[in-house]
């Protein structure tokens, strides 16, 4: 997979939208972007996406249909356009019996709306009015949806949806820039199987109705305000199979997660600790008895910060208070005085829902980040950027006045954390195998792209905000790594170098009206230094107080 997914556009009168393998993205009216996207999704018994693979196109001036199959299923997803009504219907059946978690359409709305008047039409005719969230919410903003009906830049945009009952959640938490409404309520059942010869539809109505404003202005201008300082960054330890090359550190710290379920943790302590830099470590499915053996492995090491994550139960992959006070109660049988902190050890997501768990004791608070979750496609990764901000204040006001280190942050989750099989261990006390992501589907072929860099450069500064104290990227090397298993850099990893060095200096930061172009401006003894990052497939030209700016396209510029 390259970085660039180019799309294939579709126009039927005042609609269009662009073809993204089996995706129908960025769905428009006049030039409005009204869903982010319509696309028939098929989730396995852990949540995985199944991959849809579109055997043949119809293309014609009012319709668009594709032949879809994968994943034991078959079918269409057929687009129709009329005047200001769009409709999609998916249309697909069960080859064999199946298991899964999801099938049917999936509806992305963008983050444009947050705060918008919602009207919820429920499947008994009732309406209810409410408002797209502003705030990112921890649980679904509405059940039991029939239809919905939306302000959106002038255009009054209503929906309707059959063949399922539907609900929605806020895809904000995962990093996603998008509202999804999607079929099955996650109050059911699941998995649940599908018959051979199964047939599933679903149909989503859309109408818009007026004209936007599509007043825009005709050049970039980022206005960068006071952002704190740059946090520390760090680099995840590396989980790959085999002896490590020569130590390259970049960073002040390497953050490293010990399942004490696995035989292989102390070897990976070894090899981590051989590495240099002081360490952020997590203990992993921590059982109280396991957690005095964990701490006795850290005497005599430069450790920053220690957590723990409860391994089940109600608080799996959180810092609840019953974990942390046995974390406590390891370190002080051990004599050591080390910062404790806690959080979630996946996704913004479980902070957000489950911060009332943690104890009114920690040192800092911390979650990790993978902008792939839900989609594994480079406009996903992109988009996630305009995000960050506001899940860096939604943070930092969770935490209660105490640091937040975000991290690892991965392209693909370093943990399946709603996977319904057990989690993944070596099978020896050694590292042959690797350990943690290695023995998951989470190695991304964008991890060497040189684009990467600049992508690392605008979440940094996206992520920016009085309160971040540290994130840790990626891992040191491998698949995962900022190097390769033999120790060439990739070229994430020079961007990496200069970013920390810039730690802990006054920064202020901003970015396009698109959240495509970044900008860091940081006072350091010798001068002012300004990082800009390009996400964009074009170069632009931005304007930043009197300077002008010149980004190449999915590159970064440093200028001193």
């Amino acid at each position: 997979m390259t970085w660039a997914e180019p799309g294939q556009a579709w126009t039927s009168g005042r609609w269009t939208l662009e073809l993204r393998g089996d995706e129908l993205a960025d769905i428009s009216l006049d030039g409005t972007v009204v869903l982010r996207s319509v696309r028939l999704v098929l989730r396995d018994r852990d949540w995985g996406t199944v991959d849809l693979g579109v055997e043949r196109r119809e293309v014609a001036s009012s319709a668009l249909t594709l032949h879809v199959g994968g994943g034991g299923i078959e079918g269409t997803v057929a687009v129709h356009a009329d005047g200001d009504r769009l409709e999609v219907v998916a249309d697909v059946r069960a080859d064999d019996e199946i298991e899964t978690n999801r099938l049917g359409l999936v509806v992305l709305h963008p983050p444009t709306v947050a705060g918008a008047e919602l009207a919820v039409t429920h499947a008994d005719g009732a309406v209810e009015r409410t408002r797209f969230p502003r705030a990112i919410s921890p649980h679904q903003p509405a059940f039991d949806i029939a239809g919905l009906a939306w302000e959106h830049r002038a255009l009054a945009v209503s929906m309707t949806l059959e063949g399922d009952v539907f609900e929605m959640e806020d895809q904000r938490n995962w990093t996603d820039a998008s509202f999804k409404t999607y079929s099955r309520p996650l109050e059911l059942p699941f998995p649940y199987r599908l018959a051979a010869g199964t047939r599933v539809r679903q149909t989503v109505s859309l109408r818009a109705a007026g004209r936007a404003d599509l007043a825009a202005a005709t050049e970039d201008e980022i206005v960068l305000q006071p952002a704190g300082v740059v946090p520390a960054i760090g680099i995840g330890a590396a989980t790959a199979p085999g002896p490590a090359p020569a130590p390259t550190p970049v960073g002040s710290f390497v953050r490293v997660e010990l399942d004490l379920a696995s035989p292989a943790w102390r070897a990976a302590l070894d090899r981590v600790t051989a590495s240099g830099p002081p360490l952020d470590v997590r203990f992993v499915r921590a059982p109280a008895p396991g957690l005095f053996e964990a701490a006795r492995a850290l005497r005599g090491l430069r450790v920053r910060t220690v957590g723990a994550f409860a391994g089940d139960g109600p608080e799996k992959h959180v810092s609840d208070a019953t974990t942390v006070a046995a974390l406590r109660e390891a370190l002080r049988e051990e004599g050591l005085d080390l910062p404790v902190v806690g959080g979630a050890r996946t996704h913004f997501t479980e902070l957000n829902r489950r911060h009332g768990l943690l104890p009114d004791d920690l040192d800092g608070v911390g979650f990790a980040m993978t902008p792939l979750f839900h989609s594994r496609a480079t406009a996903q990764l992109v988009e996630s950027l305009g995000i960050l901000p506001l899940i860096a204040r939604q943070a930092v006001e969770l935490s209660r006045g105490v640091p937040v280190h975000v991290g690892p942050v991965t392209l693909r989750p370093h943990v399946d954390a709603v996977a319904t099989t057990p989690e993944p261990v070596p099978s020896e006390p050694d590292l042959r195998d690797g350990y943690g992501p290695a023995l998951l589907d989470a190695t991304d072929p964008r991890q060497s792209a040189p684009e990467l860099a600049a992508w690392t450069i605008a979440s940094l500064a996206a992520l920016t905000t009085p309160g971040i104290a540290s994130v840790a990227f990626f891992e040191e090397w491998g698949p995962r790594g900022i190097r390769s298993s033999s120790g060439e850099p990739y070229p994430v990893a020079e961007a990496l170098g200069v970013l920390a060095g810039l730690a802990g200096a006054p920064v202020e930061v901003g970015s396009s009206a698109d959240s495509r172009v970044w900008v860091m401006t940081v006072t350091t003894p010798g001068g002012r230094v300004t990082l800009a990052a390009n996400l964009d497939g074009t170069a632009r030209e931005v304007r930043v107080r009197t300077d002008r700016i010149i980004v190449p396209a999915g590159g970064w510029l440093l200028r001193e």
